[in-house]
This record gives C-alpha cells, structure tokens and sequence, in this order.
C-alpha cells in the first residue's frame, strides 16, 4: 500500500480515487489502478467528510471484492447499510408527511434528499441526507407549521414569529421522538437565489419522482439543477457530494437546456448553474451538450468560482472562510458590476432568526435585526482561520 505524503491535494490518489468514484462515467481501469496505491484510511475518512461514501461503496462493490482490504470492505458496507436504512426512515417520514399535507389541502414539493438521490443516481443508498427539506408558498407556511405540529415536530420558528413578518433561514422542525429534522422552505427563505421564485410556475411544472415505489412531487428536472447549484454555491461548494449531484443530473436525466437557461435567469443565478456545471465538468468529466457549452466556458465569474473551489476542496471542512473571501465568493456567484454588490448587501442586511430569535423578542423592529446582522457575522467570521 502506497501512501501518499500530500494526500489532501486533487492530485492525489486518494482524490483521484474519490473524483473516479464520483464521476457518472466509468472507468474500471483507472480505478483498478488507484485501488494498488491508495491510503484506505484517508480514502474512507474523505469519503464521509464528502458525503460520497455511498458513491465509493457501489464502485468498489461493482468492480469486485479482492480490490479492496477485508476491513475497508466491511466498513463501507456498514456504513452503506447505514445509509440505505436512514434513506427508509426518512422516505417513510416523507410519506406519512405528503398524507397529512393534502388532508389539511397544503400542496408540497420535495426538495434534495431522496427525490434527488432518485434523479441523479438512480439508487437512493448512493447519496447521503441527513434531513427532509419541503417547499410551501409563503402563504400556507403557517398553517404547514400548525401539521407539523400535530405530528409531532416541535418548531424552532414559533408560530407568532408568523404574522410578525420574521423571515428565517428556514422553518426547522424536529420531531420529539423519531429524532428527524424537517426544513420547510418558502419563496422568502431561499434568499440566496438573488431574485425571489416564480413560485406558480414552479409549482405548475413539478414533476413526480419515484420513491421507494411511490411517487413524490419534486421540482421540474430543470428547476431542480438550477436549485443544486445555487444550493452548492450557498456553501462555496465545500463538499463533493454537491458537485457529484450535478453531474448524475446532467448525466441521467433528459434535460432541456434552454428551459434550464431560461430558469437560471429568470431567478439571477445564471453564474450560480454555471459554475456548478464548470466544475462537474473539471472534476467529474461531466461535458455540457452544445446548447450551453458555450455560455457556461464563457462566464468568467462562473470560471473565478470554480477556479477558487478546486484550490479549497481539499482543506473544506476543517476551517472557515475568511470574512473578505466569502464576500469575493459571493460576489463572484452573482456576477455583474452592480449587481453583484446589491446581491451581497441584500444577505448582509437580510436578518434570520439567529438575528433575532435569541432574545424572543418576536415584534422587534426590521431594520434592528439588520443592523444587529454584519455585527454578527463580522464576529463569526471575521476571526482567523
């Protein structure tokens, strides 16, 4: 067994082990060849840093058992096992969740998760999720709390931050016994989209996804890369499993490339879907087909972002972005000499509930919670790495 003194670089083997494992195309060969030279150890503890152990489990298994050591063979199917049994928990939860929303006449649509685990890869054990995310107009969230609490979920977000126009991250739930997080989004949680959602037509063209048999509503296929990739671009792309999502999407599913062009503008993350889909491209060999290929190699933005994330992937995880880096990252998703300015000071001045929730004083003016919001995030990350 080789082990490899500068294992936290791309270059690596252990890397390139995970990249090869990642990637929708398959080359056997090649993954032969870095089984022989590997550091199991760092491959294993990568792997579940990245959340793409799942993805490493079905390569090792389809190339054959004598590739990888006894020990490594039955961690990863343990934790495989794992992962498969807690995708069954929260598909149940899901289901049981879709019934009690249509008896109380809230439409919802699945987000991530299982859905995406069915769309990109085909094999719900292939992706890790730890949580069920939901998407409600902004309208029906009150009443989506009022089930939620009915079945059990005890609500972060009280219900009378509701009708005092408090706006969180998100509406977090965990359920009292089961141990389950839930995360209700609406058209004015997702602020990281630069515009708000065309909520109607998104809900108009959902599409239903086959889960564990039955069928789920989930976003159009289109919507749904355009969400990833403002999703991974949101956490600077610090984990493979995001980057490996685009690529099983644009790899698996039947895409209309001007509808998905026509999306990502019409919410301002062209950027955003363009720089998911550079680094499928240079990480994963995920190619885009001729409709797009020239927009997304010509975003220079988009480039300064995936140029910036493949220098970072390695030591993600074990450190935070300094302060003035995550607001050149931010900037760079957006894009544009005056839009990429407003974007960043719209989510300086944007106050979510660990602006304002601490003290519960619910009715607390807007514009304290935004003035209280760069003081906050100055001390969380403006410190030294």
């Amino acid at each position: 067994m080789t082990v490899n003194t500068n294992s936290r670089g791309l270059e690596s083997v252990e890397w390139q082990m995970l990249l090869e494992c990642a990637s929708p195309a398959r080359n056997d060969e090649r993954l032969t060849d870095l089984t022989r030279q590997v550091d199991w150890t760092e491959v294993l503890r990568l792997a579940v840093e990245h959340g793409v152990h799942g993805h490493l489990a079905v390569r090792l298994d389809e190339l054959g058992d004598r590739y990888s050591p006894p020990d490594v063979k039955n961690r990863l199917r343990q934790l495989h096992r794992a992962q498969l049994l807690h995708s069954l928990k929260i598909s149940r939860e899901l289901f049981r969740l879709m019934d009690s929303f249509v008896r109380a006449g809230i439409v919802i649509i699945t987000l991530k998760g299982p859905v995406l685990a069915a769309q990109a890869y085909a094999n719900a054990s292939m992706r890790s999720f730890s949580d069920l995310d939901l998407l409600v107009r902004q309208r029906d969230i009150a009443a989506a709390t009022e089930v939620m609490i009915d079945e059990g979920y005890e609500p972060k977000i009280p219900l009378k931050a509701i009708p005092a126009g408090k706006i969180p991250g998100q509406y977090f739930f965990q359920h009292k016994d089961a141990k389950l997080n839930v995360e209700i989004h609406t058209e004015k949680t997702l602020r990281y989209f630069p515009r708000r959602l065309p909520m109607e037509k998104m809900f108009k063209e959902k599409t239903n996804v086959v889960v564990h048999g039955r069928e789920v509503a989930a976003l159009s296929t289109e919507d749904s890369l355009v969400l990833i990739c403002v999703h991974g671009a949101k956490h600077f792309w610090e984990r493979l499993m995001w980057i490996a999502d685009v690529a099983g999407l644009v790899a698996r599913q039947c895409i209309d490339w001007c509808r998905t062009s026509a999306a990502a503008e019409e919410v301002g993350a062209s950027h955003m879907l363009h720089a998911g889909l550079q680094l499928a491209g240079k990480l994963l060999g995920t190619a885009q087909p001729d409709e797009i290929a020239a927009k997304v190699k010509g975003d220079s933005d988009a480039s300064k972002v995936a140029v910036q994330v493949v220098k970072w992937l390695p030591q993600a995880g074990t450190r935070e972005q300094p302060l003035l880096q995550r607001a050149r990252f931010r900037m760079y998703m957006r894009g544009g000499a005056f839009a990429a300015p407003a974007y960043l000071l719209r989510l300086t001045l944007s106050p979510t509930e660990e602006d304002w929730g601490n003290d519960g004083q619910i009715e607390r003016n807007w514009l304290w919670d935004a003035m209280r919001r760069p003081f906050r995030l100055v001390r969380k990350y403006g410190r030294k790495p």
